[in-house]
């Protein structure tokens, strides 16, 4: 298992370009099962969850050719469905969270899926129950086996139908929404996720033949079509990487200018940094971070403590949370940081704690961050990083360090972040893969 060496203290200084995002490339490279022609995706990123799911779709079948530094083209002609039922399928596919989405298009193009219990973060329970009842409502069956932990899948013909989502899953959306572009009729899809990853998922799925319409609304509404051609499709920047890098900025007191983020697509998140008094500047596409000795987190209007809390799209992502978190630490004054949708991504703030930051876990939702401002000197240890976004924490809190910290299981944050070592260390970081 690799590990991260980092010597703390030290300043960035320079442009650095955010990659791909993780989050829409997974729903995007399911979506190339929904159709036997070529289709040509550009900006994938070079992660580890991203590359194992292109290693799962070539071993199903699927004709996969890299044509350029994140570009592909996919030919879904011959997909093999007995491989569905290997266990080399089966240890694939559970250790990728995001095969899930394979559920939409082989049921929706073949009629029958497999697909075993999936893993991803250990970051609480993330119920399937809003992907299954959604594709059940299209006229699936499905059966769970308990001994296998493998859910089998299996429709004669999908039918269109209205649905209310229990709640507005961005996955659930993507994965349904792949059902219904091959269902016969109309489906409705209410309180449908509309983050612009899903956005960019209609898009791509429109572009191949698809008619969707309410693209950027939670209304969806979807005329099922007999099948879908090829396209060429560029995915999004990561706009959690655009925010771990604003976090980075921050917390080492850098200048540093993020290229090409496609600002418009960012929501809230700029906002969120300047609450708790981060200097944010759009300059055309690109986001300015001046170097900052200090900042001040903002208060409410009545004068009581600021939260920073996650929400649905077009509220804040819960996967800069744990961002947040660690660079609330070294502002002046106090923020609640809520964590509503995962009960478990908070658990790492005790390394934290351990270098020196005042912070006090609530409950498995709630921390409270007391900012010392220039008075907070981290101190490096050594920890593991528990999950993806966590690990991108404790990384940004390493290097504000006084020392040299060890990170330790960074297999988690390659999950996400495309050679970040080496990306930061061009810029002035002094990280160390060993």
């Amino acid at each position: 298992m690799a590990s991260f060496k980092i010597e703390g203290g030290r300043k960035l200084f320079g442009e650095i370009t955010p990659q791909g995002a993780k989050n829409e490339a997974l729903q995007i490279l399911c979506a190339v099962l929904l159709s036997s022609e070529k289709i040509q995706i550009s900006n994938i990123p070079d992660i580890l969850d991203v590359n194992n799911l292109i290693s799962l779709l070539r071993a199903m079948g699927v004709e996969v050719d890299k044509i350029a530094k994140g570009t592909y083209t996919f030919k879904a002609e011959n997909i093999n469905l007995n491989y569905l039922e290997t266990k080399e399928f089966y240890n694939k596919s559970a250790s990728l969270r995001g095969s899930v989405m394979i559920v939409g298009p082989l049921v929706a193009r073949f009629g029958r899926a497999l697909i075993p219990k999936p893993g991803g973060d250990k970051i609480g329970r993330r119920r399937l129950d809003t992907h299954f009842l959604g594709i059940q409502k299209l006229g699936a069956d499905f059966e769970y086996d308990a001994t296998k932990k493998q859910y089998s899948i299996e429709a004669k013909e999908l039918k269109g139908c209205y649905m209310l989502l229990d709640e507005a899953s961005v996955t659930g959306t993507a994965n349904i929404l792949m059902a219904a572009v091959l269902a016969k009729g109309i489906t409705t899809i209410y309180n449908a996720a509309c983050e612009p990853y899903v956005q960019q998922l209609c898009k791509m799925l429109n572009t191949m033949g698809a008619k969707i319409s309410g693209v950027g609304s939670n209304l969806l509404t979807i005329e099922g079509v007999e099948k879908l051609g090829g396209c060429n499709h560029v995915i999004l920047p990561d706009m959690i990487e655009v925010g771990s890098f604003i976090g980075m900025a921050a917390m080492t007191g850098s200048e540093l200018t993020i290229k090409n983020v496609s600002y418009n697509d960012l929501g809230i998140i700029p906002d969120s940094f300047r609450r708790l008094g981060i200097q944010v500047e759009q300059k055309n596409d690109d986001i300015y971070i001046p170097a900052q000795k200090n900042y001040t987190i903002e208060s409410f209007i009545d004068g009581s403590i600021m939260t920073i809390a996650d929400a649905p799209w077009p509220g804040l992502t819960p996967d800069l949370l744990s961002v947040f978190l660690v660079i609330a630490a070294k502002a002046k004054g106090s923020v609640l940081i809520h964590q509503k949708m995962f009960e478990s991504r908070l658990f790492f703030v005790d390394k934290l704690i351990d270098m020196g930051a005042q912070i006090i876990l609530c409950d498995p939702h709630r921390a409270t961050v007391i900012g010392l401002g220039e008075q907070l000197h981290l101190r490096a240890a050594t920890m593991s990083s528990p999950d993806i976004r966590a690990g991108i924490a404790l990384l940004i809190a390493a290097m504000a360090a006084e020392g040299t910290s060890t990170i330790h299981n960074i297999d988690q944050i390659d999950r996400g972040y495309e050679h970040i070592d080496q990306r930061l260390n061009a810029i002035g970081a002094n990280i160390q893969r060993i």
